[in-house]
């Protein structure tokens, strides 16, 4: 209906957004239809803030709206980076509380078939960092599928010459899991990285 096309725009809009399928949109749309209008202008603003203020840190390729993301900001590099594939990465491993370095955000993985090389990710600022910093370890915490195992495999083969330790996520059977229902290559996983106790 023609009188209609902004709600279809909108629809359209949030129909691009990751997981959002056409019922979810629709319901979002109307939300916004019936909610108050203070609240869609602070909406709406905080979008076109995000927007206009949010950039790469300078040193570690985070999000950030200053020069330094917050982590770069208020950390003293002790030596160890941790290479995350995107930037909610970070926040996923912060929210553990189990790591106390400084991060190097990649920005994507080596994929062929995307036809992404190692020239698509931030991956110079990375071998900048090892040589110009102090360190002693880098860990590596892409996913552990194709695509970052791959990633994983050629930053080692660039770093480990230099002599600095390179590590990756330990990989295996989740805290909880009942054997029977793991499946072959998780178990492998889990045997393949298994720890001292």
């Amino acid at each position: 209906m023609k009188n209609l096309d902004c709600i279809n725009a909108l629809i359209n809009c949030f129909t691009k957004l990751p997981g959002v399928g056409y019922k979810t949109a629709e319901r979002y749309a109307y939300r916004i239809i019936e909610a108050d209008k203070n609240w869609v202008d602070s909406f709406a603003l905080a979008l076109r803030d995000v927007k206009e203020k949010v950039k790469l840190c300078a040193i570690c390729g985070n999000f950030a709206e200053i020069e330094k993301c917050g982590i770069c900001e208020r950390r003293i590099q002790n030596g160890v980076i941790c290479v995350v594939k995107d930037p909610k990465d970070v926040i996923v491993i912060e929210k553990s509380g189990a790591f106390s370095g400084t991060y190097h955000v990649l920005h994507g993985v080596i994929s062929p078939l995307e036809k992404k090389g190692p020239n698509d990710i931030n991956l110079k600022s990375l071998i900048t960092r090892v040589r110009e910093e102090n360190i002693k370890e880098v860990i590596i915490a892409t996913n552990p599928d194709v695509e970052g195992e791959a990633t994983a495999n050629y930053i080692a083969s660039l770093i480990k010459p230099s002599g600095i330790r390179v590590t990756r996520l330990a990989q295996g059977l989740a805290l909880g899991t009942n054997l029977e229902y793991a499946d072959e290559v998780t178990l492998g996983a889990a045997i393949s990285n298994r720890v001292i106790i």
